[in-house]
């Protein structure tokens, strides 16, 4: 500011040269290329980035109602696309997939993934083996059929048995959750569950949740992502470094895994995820089938599959806590076609609340309001704007599922808002926690049959209420904002039934 209406404060008094650098490079920095979408400026070197808030979803939501769904957005001294409605967001991800399923090169990131793995791996020919092999893996040991089911259903009663051991005290439910969570996925790609006490168990599960859940620490990552140069200052570089090493021991610990692996390795009798992956690096010429790779997958599914799930369940606990009515009418629903009967995911047909909740559950606590980043992969058009070729793409999820004109009080928690006058399930579109396109979740199916499974068998033995020590409730509204939105910890009681 003091530029602009002082520029005699850094060049000599009277020096018209100075006075017209000055002007030369304001304009320079507030200039659009021709036909770029509007959006805000921001701040001469940082751009909007001092103007983010805490919760930069919500920021760029309310600058999308000035200018429109479709922003040009000069983030430190990029510009970043910034999709605000369902309808931008389908026509980029979907409709033109080809163009904006690229990934960013984001250094702090980089230095996390090293290029690998499958969740920010650029597009090209090795992204798209990666992605293929996955999809057709995951499905092969079960994911989103019968056998992955009879899995999720056998560790309820693991979960159910740890949570009865609190004897109705006030406990925090958190490391439960993960890992019961976390064996679900450990089965597909490990060959074997794990004891809930297995200090390896624990280790690998406490460094994947304390990324997501450290409100400081995951401010600071946040920050890093849309600033990278913040890596090389305090306190921004010690917590890159600790998420580094963080990943370096997840990533030794399944090391182990791949070594028991190869030793036993039958190619006739691939015993789960591992396995598969030894055998297509045998027979595919696609270079990136190799051990580093390997290690980055397994950690990408890991760390997929248990810090979202993990999260979805813990923000549904609060909303029963928070809305008890909700409880209630959950209950009557399970009592009703389930009764002490095992939970099954084929029951969701017969029941259009427990639906109806679990839907509002994925719009209400947005899990990845802003997504991952996306990357053109070549100039494209959106609507009447040229996008140039390697245009960071952010997609706001949580905008679509707040869109005023799509959810009457989308601030309010209300799971009656998808179901019909005649009380039936309303699948609605435009819930899309797990993004869409061809960079959605590879592991939504899973999710969301954990979800279905987990939520339905606790509320079926447990009463949830809320910490009788505590004077108020957990907060809802502020959780941690970095890489996910999850909740903030929290203390619960479950009262058996």
């Amino acid at each position: 500011l003091i530029l602009v209406s002082r520029p005699d404060h850094f060049w000599p008094r009277g020096t018209v040269l100075g006075k017209k650098l000055t002007f030369w490079l304001l304009y320079k920095w507030y200039r659009r290329p021709k036909n770029s979408p509007p959006g805000p400026r921001g701040i001469p070197l940082l751009g909007v980035l001092p103007l983010l808030g805490r919760y930069p979803e919500r920021t760029l939501h309310e600058w999308s109602k000035k200018y429109g769904p479709v922003m040009s957005v000069r983030m430190g001294r990029q510009d970043w696309l910034v999709l605000g409605d369902h309808g931008t967001i389908h026509q980029a991800l979907v409709k033109q997939s080809h163009t904006f399923s690229g990934r960013p090169h984001v250094p702090t990131l980089h230095r996390i993934t090293q290029g690998r793995g499958l969740a920010f791996v650029d597009h090209g020919p090795a992204w798209k083996a990666q992605r293929k092999f996955g999809a057709v893996t995951l499905r092969g040991f079960g994911v989103g059929k019968k056998g992955m089911e009879d899995k999720i259903v056998e560790e309820v009663h693991y979960l159910n048995d740890a949570i009865r051991q609190h004897e109705g005290k006030p406990f925090n439910i958190l490391a439960i959750l993960s890992n019961a969570v976390s064996n679900n996925i450990c089965s597909v790609i490990l060959g074997r569950r794990f004891d809930y006490n297995d200090k390896d168990f624990q280790d690998i599960v406490h460094k994947m949740t304390r990324d997501f859940t450290d409100p400081k620490s995951t401010a600071l990552t946040n920050a890093s992502v849309f600033a990278p140069v913040l890596d090389n200052f305090p306190p921004f570089a010690q917590n890159t470094n600790q998420r580094v090493n963080d990943a370096m021991v997840v990533r030794e610990m399944l090391l182990k895994y791949v070594k028991e692996h190869k030793a036993t390795f039958d190619r006739e009798d691939a015993r789960d995820f591992i396995d598969a992956f030894l055998k297509e690096a045998e027979l595919s010429k696609e270079p990136s089938f190799n051990d580093t790779q390997l290690l980055h997958y397994l950690h990408d599914l890991f760390l997929g599959g248990t810090e979202t799930t993990t999260s979805t369940l813990r923000w549904a606990l609060l909303c029963l806590l928070h809305y008890p009515q909700t409880q209630t009418k959950l209950r009557e629903e399970i009592n009703e076609v389930i009764g002490d009967g095992k939970v099954s995911y084929s029951c969701k047909v017969d029941m259009p609340y427990t639906c109806a909740f679990i839907q509002e559950l994925y719009r209400y606590r947005t899990l990845l309001p802003l997504s991952l980043t996306h990357k053109t992969n070549e100039k494209a058009m959106l609507g009447e704007y040229t996008i140039p070729k390697s245009t960071i793409v952010s997609v706001n999820l949580w905008a679509v599922h707040n869109d005023p004109n799509t959810w009457e009080e989308p601030s309010m928690f209300k799971p009656e808002r998808h179901l019909d006058e005649s009380g039936h399930f309303v699948q609605s579109k435009h819930v899309i926690p797990f993004s869409v396109g061809p960079r959605h979740c590879v592991g939504e199916q899973l999710a969301r049959m954990e979800v279905f499974i987990y939520l339905v068998s606790m509320v079926q033995k447990f009463e949830f209420l809320p910490d009788p020590n505590a004077n108020e409730l957990p907060d809802i509204e502020k959780g941690s904002n970095g890489p996910a939105f999850v909740p903030q910890m929290f203390d619960i009681v479950a009262k058996v039934i």
